[in-house]
């Protein structure tokens, strides 16, 4: 059995026992009504610590629980997006979609009517693989964002649960899944992280995005990718932090106490390990074949070094793993998420399903769908592809009896307690965003990242210089551009030795012949077919990442990274230790 902290075996047995009281003590059916006390006001939301009593997160949340009528309870499961880039002042298009969705205009009615105890922010860009389920998307810019969370959470703030923060959630995992780009500090990509093998590094830069995120009003971000990319997989790449367990465990760990250290919770995902499948389960139900064995040794430590570094969430995923739950999808599996995650690993906190609107989770209406997710051991529904039917079945359920009361209260108060934890963090203003210190930070690491695959270790590249690159990557030139330039490297619009860089999405077709080196910026496996004499990773396209490969090229900085997965017919690095 996976090892658990001490602290989290107390807090565990104290949640068991004010929980079960609170279910065990509504003798007069699911239906009952619940005192509910005044609504709070957004200026007196969330008690610091300092200001309560009983400062232990999962005892107020079950104090707070206790108060909450059903229909309450019920919303603090749910965390759907919404149409609109404002909580209150919507287009016509974006009323329609909500509507469509859940029957009400806006944002901030959507969190009234359902008293919701979450919602996520969505957005998508052209090489995100994750855009099939992203509907729409609400983010443009950090101060548009801070605007739509502060109105979102003043809507919370009168309900019931109004004495904790709404969870605003969004996937900034930095890389090809990021939602918000404009005006922040870009990351390099988890693989980078993974090749740059410094967990102090990974830290310190997801402690700047940290920061970030909690100035735009998010609380909880859906990361890090915790798969193991045992597989070519697509749809998680570049996403994860390497092929072996060893090395994504403690990079895992790592943004994990980054991120929490400025009061963002952190959902490692995705449980069980995506990365062991290249199907994509957006689309269709990946099959996990591989037995038992493999699982604990190689999908399972990178989860169990998040949950051992604190993180307040795990993202289950829609995977059928034939070695435990043959057959059914892990959101809806039982045996993995209690019997596994809970009872193996030691898991303590909330349980988050993955996009409920994704093909997997839809063999089944919203409504029975979130039923089936929390009794098998989900406390929070993530984008239910309709709201009011995701709510009326958890209510429904509620009086039939096919949703133990005691099953929706433990969810609920699971959410509560990740609330009171998050409450007690200020939120920085939004000039630290993008500032000298973070840039720093990636750049750090995305510097430590830069691997040479093929070639000398080191040494500047000669004559002038002419970058090129697959389609479409013009913004990814001018950045290596300017870098070369600012490090002293003559560059020309074209001859003299020619750096091409291939990307996301990118194969054989896209290398260049004769170009004297080729640079991966995502995923190195390309590389294995080029030619060049020179073969060089960033494993990300950020200026951070474009920086640290321009000193690379210039002479002035060792590629010290390695390869965090195999590459045919090419070493880790041809750097020696």
């Amino acid at each position: 059995m996976g090892r658990v902290p001490i602290a989290s075996r107390r807090a565990a047995v104290a949640f068991v026992a004010v929980t079960a009281l609170l279910a065990s003590g509504c003798t007069d059916g699911p239906d009952r009504p619940r005192p509910t006390p005044p609504p709070a006001t957004p200026s007196s939301a969330a008690p610091t610590p300092a200001e309560s009593p009983a400062a232990d997160p999962s005892a107020q949340a079950a104090a707070l629980a206790g108060t909450l009528a059903d229909e309450d309870l019920v919303g603090q499961v749910l965390m759907p997006y919404a149409y609109g880039s404002s909580a209150t002042k919507v287009s016509a298009a974006s009323a329609a979609g909500n509507r469509a969705l859940a029957g009400v205009d806006t944002p901030a009615e959507m969190v009234a009517k359902y008293r919701l105890g979450g919602m996520i922010l969505v957005g998508f860009s052209a090489d995100d693989p994750t855009s099939g389920n992203q509907a729409t998307t609400n983010v443009d810019n950090p101060k548009q964002v801070r605007d739509l969370t502060d109105g979102l959470r003043a809507a919370a703030a009168k309900l019931p649960a109004g004495r904790v923060p709404l969870l605003i959630g969004t996937d900034q995992e930095y890389g090809v899944v990021t939602r918000v780009t404009d005006g922040v500090t870009l990351l390099p990509s988890p693989l980078a992280a993974g090749a740059a093998g410094q967990p102090a590094l990974t830290e310190a830069a997801w402690r700047a995005a940290g920061a970030e995120l909690a100035a735009m009003g998010i609380n909880l971000d859906f990361a890090p990718v915790a798969d193991v990319l045992a597989t070519r997989s697509a749809v998680i790449g570049s996403r994860s932090f390497g092929a072996d367990p060893a090395v994504a465990s403690p990079q895992v760990a790592g943004a994990v106490r980054g991120l929490q250290a400025q009061g963002v919770g952190a959902a490692v995902k995705h449980f069980p390990g995506h990365g062991l499948s290249a199907e994509d389960s957006h689309t269709e139900l990946p099959v996990i074949k591989q037995s038992r064995a493999v699982l604990e040794r190689t999908a399972f430590p990178p989860f169990r070094a998040g949950i051992d570094a604190g993180a307040m969430a795990v993202m289950s995923a829609h995977l059928d793993v034939r070695s435990v739950d043959p057959g059914t999808p892990a959101t809806f599996s039982r045996k993995l998420l209690t019997d596994v995650l809970r009872g193996q690993l030691g898991f303590q906190g909330v349980v988050i399903t993955d996009g409920m609107n994704m093909a997997p989770a839809k063999k089944w209406s919203p409504g029975e769908a979130a039923v089936r997710a929390l009794n098998a051991g989900n406390d929070l529904i993530l984008m239910p592809p309709n709201v009011k039917q995701a709510s009326d079945g958890l209510r429904s359920a509620l009086k039939d009896g096919s949703l133990p009361r005691a099953r929706l209260v433990e969810a609920a108060t699971r959410v509560l307690a990740m609330k009171f934890r998050l409450a007690g963090h200020p939120a920085p203003a939004l000039s630290t965003l993008n500032g000298p210190a973070h840039r720093k930070a990636a750049t750090d690491l995305a510097a430590a990242a830069v691997t040479v695959l093929r070639g000398r270790c080191g040494g500047a590249v000669t004559g002038p210089v002419s970058v090129t690159s697959s389609g479409g990557r013009e913004r990814t030139r001018t950045l290596l551009t300017e870098a070369l330039t600012a490090a002293g490297v003559k560059v020309v619009p074209s001859g003299g030795t020619v750096v091409h860089l291939v990307g996301y999405g990118d194969g054989a077709k896209d290398l260049r012949a004769g170009a004297a080196v080729t640079v991966a910026m995502d995923t190195p496996y390309v590389l294995s077919g080029a030619k060049s004499p020179t073969l060089l990773a960033t494993y990300s396209s950020t200026r951070a990442s474009m920086t640290g490969l321009a000193a690379v090229l210039a002479g002035k900085a060792r590629p010290a990274g390695r390869s965090p997965v195999p590459v045919s017919g090419l070493p880790a690095t041809t750097c020696r230790t």
